[in-house]
């Protein structure tokens, strides 16, 4: 059965209901928001990004998502002192001034490690932990992970997006690299899956995802779903990234309606209207 609690270190969060995981990318060239905290020669500026995690708690998100390395389709890879330097005092930086479960997104064992320490309470991996050290590093922190399905790297991953059958191989995916953290001694109540949507996935494959999200049920994992202003969305609505709240928030619904239990996502405000109407709509279906 899933887990309807994730202990986060010193913090906890229900999954009664669904939660909206905020995005905060500290780096240059990330597809939405890079560079968004960053003065005009490239210096990180702290007291821009407390204000905007700031911002969106008042617009009522549940837990803020922290990455210093670019995954959009083609980025460049950054060197481990680059992403420490980025996320580390931005992490400390949150928890000092806020009472809110901050999510590393990171693949490396020495940022899992490292973030852990400055207060980081839910280690989000693109990955799915599969670097050498990292399974060992996040069952050392004791904390919830997410591991999610890619297709190759962020630089080649749209290049080879052949499946024979995607919903199946996905599925297969996530239950292998759930196996390998049970057996790395990650607690199973601390698993969270995604389905990867556009990390080596066409739009028709996205889309199929979205429709048969339910079929991850049977892995017992709370599902993390990260369709916000995503390609497929451009794609099929002709709209640059600033112009697709629509699409995410439709396809943000329908994940909810498929048992999504978190909704990562840019526009938080949107979004965290959206959830509480499903949720009075799913609680006068019961009554």
């Amino acid at each position: 059965m899933a887990p309807t609690q994730l202990r986060c270190g010193d913090l906890s969060v229900s999954l009664a209901s669904p939660l909206v995981m905020a995005i905060v990318n500290v780096t240059p060239d990330s597809f939405s928001d890079g560079g968004s905290y960053h003065s005009a020669q490239g210096q990180l500026q702290l007291t821009a990004v407390l204000n905007r995690v700031e911002a969106m708690l008042q617009e009522g998100a549940d837990i803020i998502d922290v990455g210093g390395e670019s995954t959009r389709p083609g980025a460049i890879p950054v060197s481990l002192e680059d992403e420490l330097a980025r996320v580390i005092p931005v992490i400390e930086a949150i928890r000092k001034r806020f009472d809110v479960v901050v999510s590393v997104d990171t693949s490396r064992p020495e940022v899992i490690s490292q973030a852990a320490d400055a207060g980081a309470g839910i280690i989000n991996d693109v990955r799915a932990l599969e670097l050498p050290g990292a399974l060992a590093a996040a069952a050392n922190t004791s904390l919830p992970v997410c591991l999610m399905h890619m297709r190759g790297s962020p630089q080649t991953m749209q290049a080879n997006t052949e499946y024979d059958d995607c919903l199946n191989e996905v599925h297969a995916y996530l239950a292998g690299r759930q196996r390998a953290a049970l057996d790395a001694s990650i607690a199973g109540d601390n698993i969270l899956l995604d389905p990867g949507f556009g990390f080596g996935k066409t739009e028709q494959h996205n889309l199929a995802l979205i429709n048969q999200l339910y079929r991850f049920h049977d892995l017992e994992c709370p599902l993390l779903v990260g369709v916000s202003r995503k390609s497929t969305i451009g794609t099929i609505l002709n709209k640059p990234v600033e112009e697709r709240l629509v699409g995410s928030l439709v396809l943000a619904y329908e994940s909810l309606r498929q048992g999504a239990k978190i909704l990562r996502v840019h526009d938080v405000g949107p979004t965290v209207d959206m959830v509480k109407m499903y949720n009075a709509l799913d609680q006068n279906r019961g009554s």
